[in-house]
């Protein structure tokens, strides 16, 4: 069977659209001092529909100085990472995070103070530009990360034997759950029914990197006993993991009304295709995007329409 981190690097070799590649090189084009990795994930990838839709990408940099001729930028995206900006190429619209090498490490495992980058690592990604081989081998490195970090947080809160594909559904369930998101109920069992071959696959590879003993019978997990409290720990962390989830959100949000043009349309746009809702953002929104996000998150929250 393969390793976790070759059938990582094996789903990151897999071509995307060749205008998602032409995409990517555009991007690293524009941070050719410091852009190391392009990763293309998401809605797109799983529909291969571009046109009309806003493209998530992943800029993987050097280190945010050689990215940034502006020290604020630097400083936030240390500080409050990733940075996210629009792009527009041939006729697509893409949203484009900006992480450095370190970042994308160390938010991809469990000491990462939010869930929001392991949580989609976790699902497929596509590598569809890098610099050189060893900047391949650095980004499958630090996803690699990423599943056994799920599986572990789900272990902690299931039954002694439990499916598989039902541990993902429910690490991807408390992810959703430690953010601000938009998506229907349903999504994290529609991540995993997109390809369930896939997950078990990982998560076979995964398991045996978690922290949590476990042992594979089949198709079941079976916790081990756990004299180290290892399960305790992780039970332990979650009350934290879900209030900074929800508070960086909103942290970000406000970042974006300095770093993003036309984000308050973004967020906009983003909830009306998850939660069905039928938002119109009005000119004085636009003009001062940050107190309309503040003003908005509330109510969406109160309808339900972000959890």
């Amino acid at each position: 069977m393969p390793s976790l981190v070759q059938l990582v690097a094996d789903e990151l070799a897999v071509p995307a659209l060749p205008d998602v590649h032409a995409f990517a090189a555009h991007i690293a084009a524009q941070y050719p001092d410091a852009a190391r990795a392009v990763l293309f994930y998401g809605s797109c990838l799983r529909s291969a529909q571009l046109e009309g839709q806003m493209l998530d990408f992943y800029l993987i940099v050097s280190s945010y100085e050689e990215a940034y001729t502006q020290k604020w930028l630097v400083k936030w995206n240390r500080r409050l990472p990733p940075n996210v900006f629009p792009f527009e190429y041939n006729g697509l619209i893409a949203k484009v995070a900006v992480l450095s090498e370190g970042d994308f490490h160390n938010l991809n495992r469990p000491e990462a103070s939010a869930a929001s980058v392991w949580a989609r690592f976790a699902q497929p990604s596509r590598l569809v530009w890098a610099a050189n081989d060893a900047a391949r081998a650095t980004v499958a490195t630090a996803i690699s990360g990423a599943a056994p970090t799920v599986l572990n947080a789900a272990l902690a809160f299931t039954e002694r034997e439990v499916d598989v594909l039902d541990l993902w559904q429910t690490g991807f369930r408390m992810t959703y759950d430690a953010e601000l998101r938009a998506e229907r109920n349903d999504r994290p069992a529609s991540v995993v029914e997109f390809d369930p071959d896939r997950y078990v696959r990982f998560g076979k590879a995964a398991l045996p990197h978690t922290p949590i003993a476990n042992e594979l019978r089949g198709e079941k997990v079976h916790i081990l006993p756990d004299p180290q409290g290892r399960i305790t720990q992780e039970r332990n962390r979650w009350p934290t993991l879900r209030r900074n989830g929800k508070l960086l959100t909103v942290a970000r949000l406000a970042k974006a009304a300095f770093t993003y043009a036309g984000g308050i349309d973004y967020l906009a746009w983003k909830i009306n295709r998850h939660a069905g809702t039928q938002i119109e953002i009005r000119p004085w929104q636009r003009r001062w995007p940050l107190i309309a996000a503040l003003f908005l998150v509330p109510k969406l929250l109160a309808k339900g329409s972000v959890r």
